[in-house]
């Protein structure tokens, strides 16, 4: 009888000893997690990148590891250890493969590497999960312009379109577009629309100005040099452009006039001196 009461007190200390050991992991798998979320508040990255590899380390099934190997992965990146974090949201990807977030942020980390294959197969994956998923459809178009899939290009910045009409980068990689394939009015008619939209956008002036220059509109395109400059008073770029412009249409004295302004606002003799030879 004795024997068996002892086993018995034996068994209920072997399993209160079993759940008091238990609940002490969890709590320090947890603390140790709080911590390193702490640490990257702090902006202490280091110290953080040890305490989620430590909590990983502590318990390899834990459900909540997904999203501690993102972490990982997140905080190695503004560490500078790119294929480190790769690594990271690969392992967060293994837990969790259907997740677009991972997804996006190892694309874009693809991306920043030059893994321009790797990162179009992950934006691909984002797209066929969420079809109008606005930062996958503006990567991917980006990465199809680099390819010149131009009318892949073109359908991804449709479809963000579509969604937002407004969208400054798609309407931008649009004008890119139009001007390749020569739909000079459908450029500008965009153009038009972002200038509406931002009407203090110095880039978007000169941008419709070069498309003007293109057809040889020279006047339209001094005029929106001319809002651009008011913009940007010492803008370098302007006076060359007005310049180019300026010797197109045989006007030597005003082109020279131009450049010596960008001279005078700082752009270098080397990059001047061919274009005061002709204006001779």
């Amino acid at each position: 009888m004795n024997r068996t009461i002892s086993y018995v007190r034996f068994c209920i200390i072997l399993f209160s000893l079993f759940l008091f050991g238990g609940r002490l992991f969890a709590q320090s798998y947890n603390e140790v997690v709080e911590e390193a979320m702490a640490c990257v508040k702090k902006d202490s990255l280091a110290q953080a990148e040890a305490l989620f590899q430590e909590a990983l380390k502590m318990d390899p099934s834990n459900a909540r590891n997904a999203l501690l190997f993102s972490n990982l992965g997140t905080v190695q990146k503004r560490l500078g250890k790119a294929d480190e974090a790769i690594q990271s949201y690969t392992m967060a990807l293994n837990i969790i493969p259907y997740s677009t977030s991972m997804l996006l942020n190892r694309a874009a980390l693809y991306l920043e590497e030059n893994l321009t294959d790797k990162a179009y197969v992950d934006y691909c994956n984002v797209i066929d999960l969420l079809p109008e998923n606005i930062e996958a459809r503006l990567f991917r178009a980006y990465i199809y312009m680099q390819k010149r899939q131009y009318q892949e290009a073109r359908i991804d910045y449709n479809v963000v379109l579509d969604k937002d009409a407004k969208n400054r980068t798609a309407l931008l990689g649009m004008v890119v577009l139009d001007e390749k394939e020569g739909r000079y009015i459908s450029a500008i008619n965009r153009l038009n629309l972002l200038i509406q939209n931002t009407p203090d956008d110095v880039a978007l002036y000169k941008m419709r100005a070069n498309l003007e220059w293109e057809q040889q509109h020279w006047d339209m395109a001094m005029l929106d040099l001319e809002k651009a400059m008011k913009l940007a008073p010492r803008d370098v770029e302007i006076r060359l452009m007005r310049g180019d412009i300026y010797l197109e249409m045989n006007r030597k004295e005003k082109a020279k006039e131009a450049y010596e302004e960008a001279v005078a606002l700082g752009a270098s003799q080397a990059e001047v001196h061919l274009r005061l030879e002709k204006c001779r």
